[in-house]
């Protein structure tokens, strides 16, 4: 009988293996401003030509994080016009296992942003099956990246993309979060904002200019919140603070919607809210973890 799948232990989500992670780029930088009649397939999804910018050939960047993970990035490298042909030639030949190119990195990857992009790359090829590696490169940083175990949530917390893990995202220098496994990261006007069908929480920080005790902060953030019964609220002590949380059930649009209002507050005068909205009734632990996830870093630090 196989083993069943990890789940979390919080809401009972299966979780999956965490020893790769796989991302993607769709597209070179340079190509994303060119309209799409002038980017061409070169007989496969792998290979690009785009006019008047150059040729381009996916590739994997692989990145040993912490906990014993690895991520690996597929991202693009310029090549020459007469590479790229030459990829094309043996693509689907035995020939293919022995492909060598060089050129540059055509993406800027966070962390590492645009201080990664054009550094010269070598990329091979170690599988038939697969698409070329970044194998290794003359320019410090790159090489770094290839050879240095990084911090797992660091990483991670970067990349925008859909993940299959949870991790630690910062809201500030001060808050952090757990990003759950699934959910899409983006920031709108200082909002942070986790998306997957059927799952939202938005993450704001807030600080109180007249530093009062966190139990006042507290009463003046939820000042104006609806009444709720007792079993539809919680309020917790923590080493450094208070936290509190409600939860109800709306109707936008005529469909049911459950959400959850959280706020964790600092002595320090500042405080995190979270807003977790779903669709599933049986989700209301999996708010919960994501409200009790909120923490200090000054807390952490201090």
């Amino acid at each position: 009988m196989a083993n069943p799948a990890p789940a979390c232990s919080c809401c009972g989500t299966p979780i999956s293996d965490e020893e790769r992670i796989d991302a993607r780029f769709g597209l070179p930088d340079a190509a994303l401003e060119v309209p799409q009649e002038a980017r061409h397939e070169v007989g496969v999804a792998a290979l690009l030509r785009v006019d008047g910018v150059g040729s381009f050939i996916r590739c994997l960047l692989p990145v040993r994080l912490t906990g014993g993970t690895e991520l690996v990035l597929g991202t693009w490298l310029r090549i020459s016009d007469d590479d790229l042909d030459h990829a094309h030639r043996i693509w689907e030949d035995p020939a293919y296992r022995e492909l060598t190119l060089r050129g540059t990195m055509a993406n800027a990857i966070k962390p590492w942003g645009d201080d990664l992009r054009d550094a010269p790359a070598t990329v091979v090829v170690r599988s038939p099956d697969e698409i070329p590696y970044v194998d290794h490169s003359d320019d410090e940083l790159l090489r770094r990246i290839l050879t240095t175990t990084w911090d797992r949530d660091d990483v991670l917390c970067r990349l925008a993309h859909p993940l299959p893990v949870p991790v630690r995202t910062p809201l500030n220098e001060h808050w952090s979060i757990e990003r759950t496994s699934g959910l899409s990261a983006r920031v709108v006007d200082r909002t942070h904002r986790f998306l997957a069908p059927g799952r939202t929480v938005h993450a704001d920080v807030f600080s109180d200019r007249i530093r009062r005790s966190p139990e006042d902060f507290l009463a003046a953030l939820v000042s104006g919140a609806p009444a709720v019964p007792p079993e539809q609220q919680i309020t917790e002590d923590t080493p450094d603070g208070i936290r509190y949380a409600f939860w109800a059930v709306s109707t936008p649009d005529g469909r049911t919607q459950y959400e959850l209002y959280g706020f964790t507050v600092h002595r320090n005068g500042t405080a995190a809210g979270v807003v977790c909205m779903w669709d599933e009734p049986d989700d209301l632990a999996w708010a919960l973890h994501v409200w009790r996830s909120v923490r200090s870093e000054d807390s952490v630090t201090g």
